[in-house]
């Protein structure tokens, strides 16, 4: 039914066929179920955007924490790095210090 005005006309005709109970039931749960779908396709509708704009922010925020572990991963393997380096240093100045000595 495509609006309300057509569905006047059909309570009207299928009163005076004298539908029996169950028929007439069977309609009304039809109904109460298709005015519940109208409803809920309503809210979703209105509340979609709201929803959308969550999405994003969760996205971002995201995307946001992803960067920032990335860069404590980086500035964590510079610093593994530098100690490596600093170790090399000792370890290349004992040697040398030790070949002068044992000259």
């Amino acid at each position: 039914m495509e609006t309300v005005q057509e569905l006047i006309p059909l309570v009207k005709e299928m009163m005076a066929q004298k539908p029996s109970r169950k028929l007439v039931k069977l309609y009304v749960v039809g109904s109460v179920l298709a005015l519940f779908g109208v409803v809920l396709g309503l809210m979703e509708t209105v509340c979609s955007p709201f929803t959308a704009a969550n999405r994003l922010r969760e996205e971002d925020a995201a995307v946001a924490a992803l960067r920032a572990a990335r860069e404590r991963q980086a500035l964590q393997a510079q610093a593994l790095q530098e100690k490596d380096k600093q170790r090399d240093a000792i370890l290349c100045s004992r040697a040398l210090a030790n070949r002068q000595h044992a000259s």
